[in-house]
């Protein structure tokens, strides 16, 4: 069995059954900066890029909105909590 997460991180149970409002990065679309990787926030369904892209959109979308997990889109491997720094 795998570790059990809800233990370390709450945020991880307050998560919605959510999907991406689209699957790209709007901001960099906006911006015309290449995307490496999308993250998806678990709260509204914005979709950011990573922090191995340029834009860092994901993160700053954590950074003004406090909304606390996001989860690899499309393939929805693995999930992410910014307060906590802690993989699902």
């Amino acid at each position: 069995m795998g570790k059990d997460y809800s233990m370390t991180c709450e945020h991880f149970s307050e998560e919605k059954k959510i999907e991406p409002q689209r699957l790209e990065c709007e901001e960099c679309k906006k911006e015309h900066l290449p995307t490496v990787a999308l993250r998806m926030c678990l709260t509204c369904g914005h979709v950011g890029c990573c922090d191995s892209s340029i834009g860092q959109h994901a993160t700053e979308h954590f950074k003004k909105s406090g909304h606390p997990v996001m989860q690899a889109v499309p393939d929805k491997s693995w999930k992410w909590c910014y307060i906590h720094e802690e993989y699902y």
